[in-house]
């Protein structure tokens, strides 16, 4: 059978059982034009995602709790798949486009450092340091998918995975750190607006960034819902706080388990979100979740406990941004940043970014193993980091 017959009939499935808000995938667009095959435009943004080296770098890259050793703990692949897995379990009530939600969802951390939030503040007070604006890990992360990646191994030089606007802006607005009963998309989008959006958040302008689909709505929402009831597992398992340290209200709306939590944002999404432009929780669920992030703030993601090794991993930022800016202006061929970075990406690469854009995007990349291996064998500090006993 014919691929455009096939694909024709999937479009066709799509706008007789997706909702009226629903992206349907027929109207996918992307920068530069190609030819279509027998998947539907989303699904095959997510396939190219899935199959990018920015994607293999997940499976070792942590979420909250870094340099503690626990096999059970949340590490940035498994928040991803989380994120992917709630988001399509929604969109299949609401009647989204399921497609679009995985391509975003697995997507949306792809430009996160090594050691979690506090890795990204850091690279971003040595960017604005060094004049190349501040860092932020969607920005970073559209830099890779949209200009870094190779669709092809082969290629001489990175040119991007040339992916639709409505992936690619999902991913920029992502941001699931805000606090937001209900949100509603811009759909006035077009590529010279998240241009000049990507342009303003690395700048540091104080940008309201606006999801232009109702899927990348629904995936911000749910980044808040993936991790919120498991960063507190986690914090339970490592013996950081009590089950029942958990204020009343948040026990008594949304439970104090990380399937009940889930349970109970998942199904008031589901119903307060039926059948309009908007995704949204009621109000009481509302105010418990964000009673529940102010507790994981205050007694997970800012304990001390947890924060040892902060000012270390600070210290080898700012080393290995000094040494590998050297590296890149001195042309080190056997430098470690052009071995595993700029010959992967191409020279090209090398000819229209600053030294500092280049340590930037090298440094971004690393996964945690990376980076210690870096400090450990390439700066002979074996035991520079102190391996965290929270117990």
């Amino acid at each position: 059978m014919d691929d455009k017959i096939i694909l024709q009939e999937l479009y066709a499935i799509e706008e007789n059982t997706l909702s009226k808000f629903a992206t349907l995938s027929r109207f996918g667009f992307r920068r530069r034009h190609e030819p279509t095959d027998v998947r539907p435009i989303f699904a095959r943004d997510a396939d190219r995602i899935l199959h990018s080296l920015s994607f293999t770098r997940y499976i070792d890259k942590t979420q909250v709790f870094h340099l503690i050793k626990n096999d059970h703990i949340t590490h940035r692949v498994i928040h991803v798949q989380m994120v992917s897995k709630i988001a399509r379990q929604i969109a299949r009530v609401l009647k989204l486009n399921e497609d679009l939600c995985e391509a975003i969802a697995i997507g949306h951390d792809i430009g996160h450092t090594a050691f979690g939030h506090d890795g990204e503040q850091i690279l971003s007070e040595l960017c604005k340091k060094n004049g190349i604006g501040e860092f932020h890990h969607s920005v970073q992360g559209i830099r890779f998918l949209d200009q870094l990646e190779k669709r092809d191994r082969i290629q001489k030089d990175a040119e991007g995975l040339n992916l639709t606007l409505q992936v690619l802006d999902g991913i920029l607005t992502h941001d699931g750190e805000i606090d937001e009963q209900g949100l509603h998309p811009n759909h006035e989008k077009t590529w010279k607006i998240f241009d000049e959006e990507v342009a303003a958040r690395q700048s540091g302008k104080n940008v309201n960034l606006i999801p232009m689909t109702l899927e990348g709505c629904l995936v911000r929402i749910v980044d808040t819902i993936s991790y919120i009831s498991r960063d507190f597992e986690d914090a339970i398992i490592l013996g950081l706080i009590e089950r029942d340290m958990l204020p009343e209200n948040c026990r008594k709306i949304l439970g104090q388990t990380h399937r009940k939590i889930l349970n109970t944002l998942i199904r008031d999404i589901m119903t307060n979100s039926r059948n309009i432009d908007r995704i949204s929780y009621s109000e009481p669920v509302y105010e418990a979740l964000i009673e529940m992030k102010n507790f994981n703030r205050q007694h997970i993601y800012f304990n001390p406990k947890i924060k040892v090794n902060v000012p270390k991993i600070r210290q080898m930022f700012e080393k290995m941004f000094d040494v590998f800016r050297k590296d890149v202006k001195t042309r080190n061929m056997e430098s470690l940043i052009f071995k595993d970075h700029v010959n992967l990406v191409g020279e090209n690469y090398l000819q229209s970014n600053s030294a500092e854009e280049i340590v930037r995007d090298y440094l971004a990349g690393m996964t945690d193993n990376y980076f210690l291996k870096i400090v450990q064998k390439e700066f002979q500090l074996e035991d520079f980091f102190t391996e965290i006993e929270i117990h």
